[in-house]
């Protein structure tokens, strides 16, 4: 019978918090703020520069605290706000907008910029592309009748560009989130499947030895008065079946234990691509010794993993011979618990001396992490 591994994860993958990354991106594009805020500081002795000072600062903490807020939503696969929320948050940026516009002149309009991302990013099709165009003509109306404004076509040219791109951005994410969505769904149908397809193979395992051992039990029950040496030969062969369907099971137990080394290296290249770490892996195992795959297996999962988690490598070579599994990065190298005394480590240990091998950690050359388990004298 060939299994799936049903135990949770050891984690391959990178430890990583896109929604942190995309928030940060987020608060660098306030910078484009800092326009008005130079023209608030230029009239610092007037209380109009303060107060457009601190509706500026107020600008971009609603415009950051609403994509905070929104990123909770994208992660379960929702991007638009509530219609009411999402008026209601456009509608005070554009009051802070105004205010802005009336205090610093016309460097506030640069906020009309974000009025565009956000009325795309939180507001459903019809209505955000009605606001942004909206957003439009109020600008660019504004800079002809406005006494002391100019016409800006290249702040109408970046809130067209930007409104377009995040679009285009925002469709990126969803189709991730779809992506996401639909490996994790399909991942607990895999677990479904497979332990449904173990719940049937101990039936088949069992229902054969079970149905004789009952049948058995039986008739050695009648023999026992009428022929006692024939009951006792069905006894030992009671015997001999409950043995026998023990063995089976705990065979069919250990198979969810068992790794295979095809196996660990397909994951491994997988967990390195989605780490944005160069794999190089061997294509083929058929010189290792049947013996040895388990642990070699065993040494990739526990090298890789860590190469993953801690060492922050462009780079990961994985070699396998038929005395040695090796598995190799450039990155910072490992310390403390992770070098040497971590619980994987101290397991693979266990593995090894199992079969007279020993594990070995060292530095790489000239730099990186080197994880390599030799059979025989190392």
């Amino acid at each position: 019978m060939a299994f799936v591994d049903l135990r949770p994860s050891r984690g391959w993958g990178p430890d990583t918090a896109p929604g942190r990354v995309g928030l940060f991106w987020i608060s660098i594009w306030t910078l484009f703020l800092l326009q008005p805020l130079a023209t608030g500081w230029q009239e610092r002795d007037r209380w109009t520069g303060w107060v457009g000072m601190v509706l500026v600062v107020a600008f971009a903490v609603v415009y950051v605290g609403t994509f905070g807020y929104q990123r909770r939503r994208m992660h379960a696969g929702t991007f638009a706000l509530p219609t009411r929320q999402g008026l209601a948050v456009f509608a005070l940026l554009v009051a802070l907008a105004v205010a802005q516009c009336a205090l610093l002149g016309q460097s506030g309009t640069a906020s009309a910029v974000y009025l565009c991302v956000l009325s795309v990013m939180i507001l459903d099709h019809a209505l955000r592309w009605w606001l942004v165009a909206l957003t439009l003509a109020v600008t660019y109306a504004a800079g002809i009748l406005v006494p002391g404004w100019e016409r800006d076509t290249s702040l109408l040219l970046a809130m067209l560009a930007a409104s377009v791109a995040v679009y285009g951005v925002q469709h990126m994410i969803a189709g991730n989130v779809r992506l996401r969505l639909a490996d994790d769904q399909n991942q607990r149908l895999a677990v479904a499947d497979e332990r449904n397809r173990f719940a049937r193979d101990l039936h088949d395992i069992l229902g054969h030895s079970l149905t004789v051992i009952r049948v058995k039990a039986e008739l050695a029950g009648r023999l026992v008065d009428a022929d006692p040496p024939r009951a006792r030969a069905e006894l030992e062969d009671l015997e001999r079946l409950a043995r026998e369907a023990l063995g089976d099971v705990r065979r069919a137990v250990e198979g969810y234990r068992e790794l295979t080394l095809p196996g660990e290296l397909t994951r491994a290249r997988a967990a390195l691509r989605a780490a944005e770490i160069e794999a190089d892996l061997p294509n083929s195992t058929d010189e290792i010794p049947g013996d040895l795959r388990e642990l070699f297996a065993w040494t990739v999962r526990e090298g890789v993993t860590n190469v993953v988690r801690h060492s922050g490598a462009r780079r990961c070579v994985v070699r396998l011979s038929p005395t040695s599994a090796e598995v190799r990065d450039d990155g910072r190298g490992l310390a403390g618990e992770t070098a040497g005394d971590g619980n994987g480590l101290l397991g693979l240990r266990e593995r090894a001396s199992a079969l007279g091998a020993t594990v070995v950690c060292r530095p790489g050359e000239p730099k990186g992490h080197t994880l390599q388990v030799l059979v025989g004298t190392p």
